[in-house]
C-alpha cells in the first residue's frame, strides 16, 4: 500500500528506528489495527498528536492521505519521475521518495545518500569511520549500480540488526 509506505517514512523521518516503531504501534492502536488514508482522516489532530507525532508530521500524513498522487501507475514511471511526482506533496522530500522507491516499488538501484544512517554505515565500512567526499560516494555508487538498493540494505543492517520497514 503506497499510503502505508509513505506514512511509515514520515513517522520515521529524523528519529531512531526504535522511536519510529513505538510511534507506529501507537498509531496502529489508535487506527484500530489498520492504518489507511480513510482512518487517518477520521482521526483528529489531537488523537494523532497523542501517538507521538509532531504537528508537522501529522500535517504531512494528512497531506498524503488527501493526495491524488497515490493513484499514479508507478510501473510506468522512472525513478526520477516517481520522485518528482511524490515531491509535489507537502511533506514528501527526496529521502521519503527514495524510501518509497526502495520499500514500495522495490526498485533495485536506489542509493539514498540523504539518509544519515546509510552515510554513517558507508563511512564506517569503507573509510574507517572518517568523513567521505561526494566523489568517494560517487565512486561507490558506480561500482554498486545497478544494485545500489541491495548495498543499502546490507549497509543499514551493518549498523542495526533490526530490519528497517516502511
Amino acid at each position: 500500500d503506497g499510503f502505508l509506505t509513505l506514512a511509515r517514512a514520515i513517522v520515521g523521518q529524523q528519529i531512531s528506528v526504535k522511536a519510529a516503531d513505538t510511534i507506529w504501534k501507537r498509531l496502529e492502536r489508535k487506527a484500530e489495527g489498520s492504518i489507511n488514508s480513510t482512518k487517518i482522516m477520521g482521526l483528529s489532530t489531537e488523537e494523532l498528536r497523542k501517538t507521538g507525532l509532531s504537528k508537522q508530521k501529522t500535517e504531512y500524513i494528512r497531506n498524503i492521505a488527501e493526495s491524488e498522487v497515490l493513484g499514479t501507475d508507478w510501473d510506468e514511471c522512472s525513478d526520477g519521475k516517481v520522485t518528482e511526482l511524490l515531491c509535489t506533496v507537502k511533506g514528501i522530500g527526496e529521502w521519503t521518495a527514495e524510501m518509497f522507491l526502495i520499500f514500495h516499488l522495490a526498485r533495485s538501484d536506489v542509493l539514498p545518500l540523504g539518509d544519515l544512517g546509510l552515510v554513517k554505515a558507508i563511512e564506517k565500512n569503507y573509510n574507517d569511520g572518517s568523513t567521505m567526499s561526494k566523489e568517494q560516494f560517487g565512486e561507490l555508487e558506480k561500482r554498486w549500480t545497478p544494485w545500489c538498493t541491495v548495498a543499502t540494505w546490507y549497509l543499514w543492517r551493518s549498523l542495526d540488526p533490526i530490519p528497517v520497514e516502511y
